[in-house]
Order: C-alpha cells, then sequence, then structure tokens
C-alpha cells in the first residue's frame, strides 16, 4: 500500500462559505493572495439551497473555508457530518469564527480536537500582550508573537511582527496527539468577559490558550482552527504593530505573513511529499523478483520528492528509515541518500522464512505522512541449495571412519595373532582355528558388503531426492548435507548387530 498525494497541490478548487457577501471585499486581500497561487475560490453564501460538496458522489471541492462564526445550520446538504466525511477523504478545511461562535461550529472545531471557551460571551484578555492603541480600550486586541518553531508550517521567512488577534480561545483536545499550537496566547493572558467582572477564575488562561491550531489528520488532511475571524481582515492586514511593553513598532502587522504562510501549508503547497520508483531486486541485479531466499543479499531504493509551490524537488533528509517486517522488524536500517531525492540502502535477509514487508513509515512535524508497504515472500533453502558437507559435522564425520578403521585394524592384528598362535596348536586345535578364521573373514565380508550397500543406497536416495526440496529416507525428511551422517549413523547399527551375533 502506498500512501501519498501525486497530484499537483495547486490544482484545486476551494469553497469559501460566508455569513456575509461583505466578507468578500473586507478580506480581500486574504482572497486575492489565494487567487494569485493558483486556488480557484467559489463563493457561497451559508444559506444557499444549493450548496453542496459533492455531486454523484464525487467532490467538487479539494479545500473548504468557513467564514461563517454565526451559522446555525447550512444551507443544502452541507451538514456538520457532511463536513467531517470531507475531511475524512483526505480535503483540506479552514474554520474560523469569533466571539459569536455558534453552536455548530464550536461542533466542527470539537470534532476537530480542539475545545472552544464554554462561555459565549467570553473574549481572549491580555493586560500584558495587548496591542497599543490610540484608545486604552479593554485589551482584547492583543499581540502574539508566540509562533510554532516549524519552517516547513510557517517558512523559512520568519514572521518578525506580531500578529493582531481579536476573538476567543481555544484548548487542544489532550487525547489528539494530531492537533498543534500554532499561535499561543501569552502566560498572563485569560479567557472571560471583556464587559464584567471576574466572579470566579477564568477556565481557560495562560499558555493553555491556543489562538491558532492545526491539524494533520493520518489521511493527509488538514485543517486550522482560528478564533479570530476578524485577522485574516483587511484592517488588521494593514495595522501598525505594537505589543505593550516593547519600544518595537512595525509599520505593518505580521497578519498577512503569518495568515499566508500557513495558508500554503494547508493547501499542501509546502509540506507535501511524494514517493516514486521504490525498487527492491537482489544485489548484482536489476529485476524485482517474486520472492526472496534466506540470507540473500539485495538492494532497496526509493525517490522521494516535495512540492516547492511551483514543481516537485528533491525532498534532502538522514533520517528516513526502512524496516524489513514480519510480525516484528528483523531488520531496521536508515537509507543512504544521494542528495538528490533517491534514498538507498542494502542488507542481507534474515535466517526466516515468511511473509515479509518492506515498510517505510515517515512521520515529520509539518510533512505529509508516507506510508510504504509492499509485501514479497522468503523462501528457506532448496535440497540441492545446501553446503554438501557442513563444519558443525565433522566431528561426527571423523567419529564413522575412525570406527570403521579401527575395526579393520582390529580385523587384520587378530587374524596375525591368530595365526602365529595356531601354529604351535594340535591338529584339532587347527581345525578349531581354521574354522574359527572362516567365520571372521565371512563377517568381515559380509560387513564390507554391508558397507557398500549402505553407499549404494545414499547415492541412490540422492538421484531420486534430487526431484523435490527435501529428501525422504524412512520416515525422516533430511537435507542433502545430512545424508552422510545419517548413513554413518545406520553403519554403526549394523556393525553393533554384527558384533552381538559374532561374539
Amino acid at each position: 500500500m502506498l500512501l501519498l498525494l501525486s497530484r499537483n497541490p495547486t490544482d484545486r478548487r476551494i469553497l469559501v462559505v460566508l455569513d456575509d457577501i461583505g466578507l468578500k471585499s473586507s478580506h480581500s486581500i486574504f482572497f486575492k493572495s489565494l487567487q494569485t497561487r493558483g486556488l480557484e475560490l467559489d463563493f457561497k453564501l451559508a444559506d444557499d439551497p444549493k450548496i453542496s460538496l459533492q455531486r454523484y458522489g464525487q467532490y467538487l471541492y479539494d479545500g473548504l473555508i468557513l467564514f461563517s462564526p454565526t451559522t446555525e445550520r447550512f444551507g443544502g446538504s452541507l451538514d456538520l457530518g457532511a463536513i467531517l466525511d470531507f475531511v475524512d477523504s483526505g480535503h483540506d478545511l479552514i474554520i474560523t469564527t469569533d466571539a459569536y461562535a455558534s453552536g455548530l461550529i464550536r461542533s466542527i472545531a470539537t470534532e476537530c480536537g480542539v475545545d472552544f471557551d464554554e462561555d459565549p460571551s467570553a473574549m481572549v484578555i491580555d493586560h500584558t500582550s495587548y496591542a497599543v492603541s490610540d484608545t486604552e480600550g479593554d485589551h482584547t486586541l492583543i499581540a502574539s508573537d508566540d509562533f510554532i518553531q516549524s519552517d516547513v508550517i510557517l517558512g523559512s521567512t520568519t514572521v518578525e511582527a506580531p500578529v493582531l488577534y481579536k476573538g476567543i480561545g481555544h484548548s487542544l483536545n489532550s487525547a489528539n496527539s494530531l492537533v498543534l499550537k500554532v499561535l499561543s496566547a501569552s502566560p498572563s493572558a485569560y479567557s472571560a468577559d471583556p464587559n464584567s467582572k471576574l466572579s470566579s477564575p477564568p477556565l481557560l488562561t495562560g499558555l493553555a490558550i491556543s489562538l491558532v491550531s492545526v491539524v494533520q489528520a493520518r489521511n493527509n488532511a488538514r485543517i486550522m482552527i482560528s478564533g479570530s475571524l476578524e485577522m485574516f481582515s483587511n484592517r488588521l492586514f494593514q495595522s501598525g504593530a505594537q505589543k505593550a511593553g516593547s519600544s518595537n513598532r512595525y509599520e505593518k502587522s505580521g497578519n498577512e505573513q503569518f495568515v499566508t504562510e500557513l495558508s500554503k501549508w494547508i493547501f499542501h503547497e509546502r509540506g507535501h511529499l511524494k514517493a516514486a520508483n521504490v525498487r527492491h531486486h537482489k544485489v548484482g541485479e536489476t529485476d524485482e523478483p517474486a520472492m526472496y531466499r534466506i540470507n540473500d543479499d539485495l538492494e532497496y531504493s526509493v525517490e522521494i520528492h516535495e512540492w516547492s509551490g511551483k514543481s516537485w524537488e528533491p525532498y534532502i533528509s538522514n533520517d528516513v528509515q526502512i524496516q524489513f517486517y514480519m510480525m516484528s522488524p528483523y531488520v531496521l536500517k536508515t537509507l543512504s541518500s544521494d542528495q538528490k531525492g533517491k534514498y538507498f540502502t542494502s542488507f542481507k535477509v534474515p535466517d526466516v522464512y515468511g511473509v515479509f514487508q518492506f515498510k517505510v513509515e515517515y512521520q515529520r512535524l509539518g510533512y505529509t505522512s508516507l506510508s510504504l508497504l509492499k509485501q514479497i515472500p522468503v523462501r528457506p533453502f532448496k535440497h540441492n541449495e545446501y553446503e554438501r558437507f557442513i563444519k558443525t559435522a565433522f566431528p561426527y564425520y571423523g567419529a564413522s571412519f575412525s570406527a570403521m578403521a579401527g575395526f579393520f585394524i582390529f580385523t587384520i592384528v587378530y587374524l596375525i595373532a591368530d595365526g602365529f598362535h595356531s601354529r604351535h596348536q594340535r591338529p584339532v586345535m587347527r581345525k578349531l582355528a581354521g574354522a574359527k578364521f572362516d567365520r571372521i573373514v565371512s563377517i568381515t565380508i559380509f560387513i564390507f558388503n554391508a558397507f557398500v550397500m549402505i553407499l549404494h543406497c545414499h547415492h541412490s536416495l540422492l538421484a531420486l531426492a534430487a526431484k523435490s526440496f527435501n529428501e525422504e529416507v524412512g520416515s525422516f525428511k533430511i537435507p542433502r548435507s545430512h545424508h552422510t551422517i545419517y548413513c554413518a549413523a545406520q553403519y554403526h547399527v549394523v556393525i553393533g548387530k554384527i558384533m552381538k551375533l559374532s561374539f
């Protein structure tokens, strides 16, 4: 299985759902930046009865922007279930809200892993890190510069000016490990109703407050959640920014740069990987085999590219790993790189046969995850692929031949000694000795014939079993390299029986 997005990310249609058609002009800078980058926007009012994400089972859009914080019910077939199915199908989503967030928008955000403040009138207040303005105000317009440290998500150019934010805060669901804070509140911030005095400690305070969060789902769908619709407005894009307690004043806030760079990541214009040309083969060969044999030497390679916004560029990293996997990884290696997008390695197939997988699971902050799986069987040695003699059996080989040599020497010595004594015995004794000599000669000839017969059977079985993977001797399946040991064992059995009969 290969999970990746191979198409060009910029060839996309985006549905923009608005509460008020006036948002199209008041947030025109943001929309224009999307269109400039090649995205096709389709604007619809939230109560449009013809609004729909799909037709005849096919999705009409690749992304969805919800600029409708007060909508309690969408028109057409758009509802909570349709939006969640849209994301589950691998499409992208931007959710924005404000102090008047509806229950529907809160429910969508909750399903995505964040929880807005339950107080419907609460806003983020910061008496330390507020934005300096001509009027003192209620410190609900805050200036935040606590960004996530990721060049992939926010680009390589640092956002120098603080982001102006006015809206509600949210907390991350601790059970959801996929949601990340992109813009956080300062330690002195809290969430409360700015028009009333605090009667109890606020529920959201300090670093627990997230202003903007993102989610990258396991299917690589990306979601952005912001508690401030005004953060995207032309007014805050073009406003000057100065953080309370700081002498640095910026002619232009960081809103435009922050939102533009973040939207590039949301719509896969950055941090988007694809894999191609996944190959594996034996060392010295080029064709991919149907299966491997244990202890084979093999090579594995894959090409990984990253979308730069205009074209595919080689992805360069030193932490791509491969697993040779069956129930658990038997081999785990870091792939080498040629600095041109190609990753490769070589290793020896483990001495275990079964069904294995080449497995590359690559998950890094801000990048689309790659899951490359390819199944391959591994077989044991065939009968004629084992070594003819195995080193561990040499003691048994020696024991067999030493027993034969010893018995031969014993027979010669016995016959010579018996002949020497027979010359000094009486004729009757000589006759007995002659009979004994004939018996020993017969036994020796029988042993020799038995040994020759065993060797003959041994070679006959080798020829017969060459047609199969394993060879059968009696009721046992014995590899070719073990036949010598088996014959030696049978030889000892025959010798034992003969010795028992003879003496």
